[in-house]
């Protein structure tokens, strides 16, 4: 598979689409997005933000200047850093997005996690930081798997220590784990279904894995069966945990994996985190059909559009886009 330019925008402006129409806020014209897609924006920030630092110092440290991102994002909807020594965050173009300020749906797990995070110390998976399970450590981490696109097992263990800056259970940082390989699969050139199948092999092998496996199995049987929405996502949950909205978000990708807006709609549908699902389904459906399947009205409508645009292409050009033999 050839990755382009238009998978990295699609995943972005899928899951802003997608986050923005599930909020149903609009103002001055454009649909607004809410925090989903604010802290994958500072996801983003801190891989460039890596990359950037090891073209000139030679030294990865993904883990590091993701939690600073997250930082970043923190002092966005507080205006006070968690520590006065972060004071190094404050630069950077993103900071110039006057948007990213707006408070935009509640991130509290996250903003009190990162509050307690000072003197350059995070939750990690051996040292965890709470015992938080809730979705917003998911429906932040699709850039991972962007960027490690050709190797999914990085994407799975990345994707799991970000959980960990600021989930602490052990469900919330494999879902993590989880969701940033299955979004490597795609981008590699796999169906929807193997990406899952594959990403799910990922996750059962670590220890703990059973509550999140168990709903992803059952995403994946459900998805292929002739079962009722509502009776499907009754099976799955609301979505407000991290495996619930995992496994949501698979059977949504499986079930309408040829209609982005009705895979969008359906996510909007249920009595739940419509919106943490939504953001993360648009994100894997966007990457998987590129951005050109998204409805041009979506695009115009929704707010930041163009910072969606600009992220994916920076991502792009620090990402390893030689074809995965």
């Amino acid at each position: 598979m050839k990755v382009t330019k238009e998978h990295f925008r699609g995943c972005l402006l899928g899951g802003a689409t997608a986050d923005a129409r599930a909020y149903g806020v609009r103002q001055d014209g454009k649909d607004l997005i809410c925090d989903n897609t604010q802290m994958t924006s500072f996801t983003l920030d801190g891989l460039v933000w890596a990359a950037d630092r090891a073209a000139s110092k030679g030294v990865y440290a993904y883990i590091p200047c993701l939690f600073y991102s997250y930082q970043k994002w923190y002092y966005t909807q507080t205006g006070n850093l968690a520590d006065k020594n972060y004071g190094f965050i404050l630069g950077g173009e993103l900071l110039e997005w006057d948007e990213l300020f707006a408070r935009r749906g509640n991130g509290v797990t996250s903003l009190t996690a990162l509050a307690g995070s000072i003197d350059n110390k995070f939750g990690t998976i051996k040292n965890r930081i709470n015992n938080s399970n809730n979705c917003g450590c998911v429906t932040r981490v699709a850039p991972i798997g962007l960027y490690f696109w050709n190797n999914p097992k990085t994407a799975f263990r990345i994707g799991s220590e970000s959980g960990a800056l600021t989930h602490g259970h052990i469900d919330a940082i494999l879902s993590s784990g989880y969701y940033a390989a299955f979004m490597a699969y795609i981008v590699s050139g796999h169906t929807l279904r193997a990406a899952a199948n594959n990403a799910l092999a990922l996750l059962k092998a670590e220890q703990g894995h059973e509550n999140t496996s168990v709903l992803i199995e059952k995403a994946l049987e459900l998805s292929a069966s002739n079962i009722a929405l509502n009776k499907a996502v009754g099976q799955l949950g609301q979505g407000f945990m991290a495996c619930e909205c995992a496994a949501l978000a698979t059977y949504m990708c499986l079930k309408y994996e040829e209609d982005f807006d009705g895979a969008i709609l359906a996510t909007m549908s249920f009595s739940g985190n419509n919106r943490g699902v939504a953001a993360v389904t648009g994100n894997a459906l966007g990457t998987f059909y590129n951005a050109t399947v998204i409805p041009t009205s979506w695009i115009n409508d929704v707010e930041l559009a163009d910072l969606m645009v600009h992220g994916a292409d920076l991502l792009l050009e620090r990402t390893d886009v030689t074809e995965n033999g």
